[in-house]
Formats: C-alpha cells, sequence, structure tokens
C-alpha cells in the first residue's frame, strides 16, 4: 500500500535526522557522481525537472515545476511531488511532499557537508553569527539546521528591498545598506538562497575561516558568489559532474580565472569535507540539488512515519 506523507509528516524528520540521513548515506559509500542527472524540461512558463535516484534498496524520483511568474500570483514558485518505491518489486511504497522534502534536505546537504567546521567555529563559544540573503524557505531552513548543531548568536537576513523581519532573524537589511556590507564581515556563516543571476554579496568581504552556504543558483550562467570569493576559498561541491554543468558559481569562476576545477572538493571525498580544509580560508559549500539528496531523506521520513521496514535488497 502507498502511503502518503503530507508536509507535516516531511517536516517531522526535523534538520537534524535530514542531516544525519546524508552524512550516513555518504558515510556507507554513496557516491553522488554515480547519479543520474537531472532532466530538465522547458515550459510555456517556467521549468520541469525530473530528478530519479536509486540507492540502497529504494528508488524514487521528484517531479518539480519552477514558475517564475508564480510571486506575481501569489503563488509558490516552486511545486513538487516525490515518489518513492521499493527496489526489488519497483512497486510504489509512498508519495511525499515535494516541496517540504526540498524545503528539508537542501539545508540538510549544506550543512552535513560543512558541519565539522561550524563546529570548529562554535567551539569558541559565544553562538555563531550568521549573514542569510534571501527571506524565503531555504533561508529560513538554512537556519534552522544550523540551529540543531551549533549555537546561533546572532541571525541578518539581507534583501533587495527593505520588509518585514522574519521571525526567524533578528534584523533585516536592504542589500545597498551599509550595514549589510559590515554585517558580512562579521559573519561566521553567509547563506545565500536567492533567485539573483549576478553576485549578492562582494566576495573579499568575507573573513578567512567564515562557511559559505551557497544553494540559490543550478543554471551555468547563474550565480551567487563572485570569482573573488570562489578564488580564495576551498569549494566543496556535490559532485563535480553536477558542479561544472549546472553550478553558475563554480562554471564563471572557472572561466574567469579563478578557479581550478581540479581544486574542487566532492562530497565523495570524506578526507576533503570532514575537517581536513584549511581553517584560514573560507569554506564555499554550493550545492545545485540532486536525485540521491531527495531519495536519502525521503526514505528517512518515511522510515520514522512508518516504522522499520524489512529487509530490502
Amino acid at each position: 500500500m502507498t502511503v502518503t506523507l503530507d508536509a507535516a509528516d516531511v517536516f517531522a524528520l526535523g534538520p537534524a535526522g535530514a542531516v544525519a540521513a546524508v552524512r550516513e548515506a555518504l558515510a556507507g559509500g554513496l557516491d553522488p557522481d554515480g547519479d543520474v542527472p537531472r532532466a530538465v524540461v522547458p515550459l510555456a512558463h517556467g521549468q520541469g525537472l525530473l530528478m530519479p535516484s536509486e540507492s540502497g534498496g529504494w528508488f524514487g524520483v521528484k517531479v518539480a515545476t519552477v514558475a517564475p511568474g508564480n510571486a506575481a500570483r501569489g503563488l509558490r514558485r516552486i511545486n513538487a511531488t516525490y515518489l518513492l518505491h521499493d527496489s526489488a518489486t519497483l512497486t510504489p511504497v509512498a508519495l511525499l511532499d515535494g516541496v517540504a522534502l526540498t524545503t528539508l534536505r537542501t539545508p540538510a546537504v549544506s550543512v552535513a557537508a560543512g558541519l565539522d567546521r561550524l563546529r570548529a567555529l562554535a567551539a569558541g563559544g559565544g553562538g555563531l553569527r550568521l549573514v542569510v540573503f534571501g527571506a524565503g524557505p531555504q533561508g529560513e531552513g538554512h537556519v534552522a539546521a544550523v540551529r540543531a548543531h551549533v549555537p546561533v548568536a546572532d541571525v541578518t537576513v539581507v534583501t533587495r528591498r527593505e520588509g518585514p523581519v522574519p521571525g526567524w532573524a533578528g534584523r533585516r537589511l536592504a542589500a545597498a545598506d551599509g550595514g549589510a556590507a559590515a554585517s558580512v564581515r562579521r559573519a561566521d556563516v553567509v547563506v545565500t538562497a536567492t533567485s539573483a543571476r549576478e553576485p549578492v554579496l562582494d566576495g573579499r568581504l568575507v573573513r578567512d575561516g567564515a562557511v559559505v552556504l551557497a544553494v540559490g543558483s543550478h543554471e551555468p550562467d547563474a550565480r551567487e558568489l563572485d570569482s573573488a570569493l570562489m578564488g580564495r576559498a576551498t569549494v566543496v561541491v556535490e559532485s563535480r559532474a553536477t558542479a561544472l554543468r549546472e553550478a553558475g558559481d563554480v562554471v564563471m569562476a572557472i572561466h574567469e580565472g579563478s578557479l581550478d576545477p581540479d581544486d574542487l572538493v566532492t562530497l565523495a571525498d570524506p578526507t576533503g569535507w570532514r575537517g581536513d580544509i584549511p581553517a584560514d580560508r573560507p569554506l564555499v559549500v554550493k550545492t545545485c540539488g540532486m536525485g540521491w539528496q531527495d531519495l536519502v531523506v525521503a526514505v528517512a521520513a518515511h522510515r520514522r512515519k512508518e516504522g522499520p521496514p524489512a529487509e530490502r535488497s
């Protein structure tokens, strides 16, 4: 029987559970470079995304749509549904709210990759200072995921224009405000979760040792981070092939001569992202979103709701 997990069921896994699912999958040998590339389908009013993946006795696929014009209609820009199957029989097991799944798994991957650095920064005491570019669900989700693992002292959200302060932040600044630049200079963690196609901050302002979690862009000609930052940072990506195909932050920095593709650290290399990264350089975690991420978090959410499954092939 196919069960349904609504948004509340998915979010019940929590940020800590989602981060654990990602780290356990990678520790178990999952190689993101072996994942199936997502298919992007141009549509009359946006894009369709098909994201399949198979691992650990499960197969799943997310069907997502991106409609840029929906904001003006008061509707969600991204909609998605996820269908989880048993790999042995290929029968559907669960239907999940894909928007909630995306909202949960995206920050889980960012934090899973940067967790050791975050913990090292927090060891100094006093809580971390966060600056978040973007006031949407991913900005909120990243703050929640960081807070689930380390103390947070302060959260500043930066948007193109002034507006109300979200409940998860302490203050909100307009990007052109000089206070936004000052906040970046002091930040331990910078999150970029926007729909921008050009850099949203001056990378020279990011201090050595800071963590930058960049999730907004997934096209080769769109980026949130400039070459100045990418050239001086250790850059962690989900998969080298995916980054070179979809991550404009990476692609454009390479084209501009600031970044060598051989220097990219992937999640398949635990010696790179688990504590062996130089502490005197910014750590950039750049993700575009991959099918395996949805799969491992969907399985964890399903197991939480339904209890331990029977042994799977």
